[in-house]
């Protein structure tokens, strides 16, 4: 059964209420799986309408991408 922990809320720029939750989540998929960083957005604060899981693996190059994304904003 996949364990949950929050990393962080951050909240969402351009909304009301809106948050992006950050989540360690270990074997998401079934006994053995290896853990990922979930990260969801939740409009109003409570109900997350997207979720994205990155494994540990992909984090350097996401990163990487986000500040070269930040970059050219």
């Amino acid at each position: 059964m996949a364990k949950e922990t929050q990393l962080a809320k951050i909240k969402l720029a351009g909304t009301n209420k809106g948050i992006i939750s950050v989540m360690n989540v270990d074997e998401p998929y079934g006994a053995k799986s290896a853990p990922v960083v979930s990260i969801g957005i939740a409009l109003n604060g409570e109900d997350v309408e997207w979720k994205s899981h990155i494994p540990y693996d992909n984090l350097d190059e996401l990163i990487t991408v986000l500040q070269e994304a930040q970059k050219n904003k």
